[in-house]
């Protein structure tokens, strides 16, 4: 078996796109992926799983119908299924999602900023 680490930072290098997941790694049925986002995303949802954000350069923020949370780097924020958010950020910001495999970025909403599924890098 060959073991190596997976370099975070390396991976980010790799892709210059907004709000595009790519998936770095799997465990289980759950997809690790990353991302780099600035700007505003799409209200939307996810009715049948949590989505959890981990900030890994810069801070993001994001709004929910009653409310807003910040979340910088070194934290994560875990928005519970079927709660509407939209996620964004004023300058770019790198963070790693953790999610079921098949998820899609935007939920059931159809944006174009809804992402092609399962890209690997």
């Amino acid at each position: 078996m060959n073991y190596q680490a997976i370099n975070l930072n390396e991976k980010f290098s790799k892709f210059n796109e907004r709000w595009s997941p790519k998936v770095i790694g799997e465990m289980n049925d759950y997809q690790f992926k990353v991302v780099k986002i600035e700007g505003d995303f799409v209200w939307h949802d996810h009715q049948d799983t949590d989505e959890v954000f981990i900030v890994l350069a810069g801070e993001m923020f994001i709004d929910f119908r009653d409310g807003q949370v910040k979340v910088t780097q070194g934290e994560m924020f875990i928005v519970p299924k079927g709660t509407e958010h939209k996620p964004f950020a004023t300058q770019e910001c790198h963070i790693m999602l953790v999610e079921p495999r098949g998820i899609v970025n935007t939920g059931d909403t159809k944006s174009a900023l809804t992402a092609v599924n399962d890209i690997w890098i």
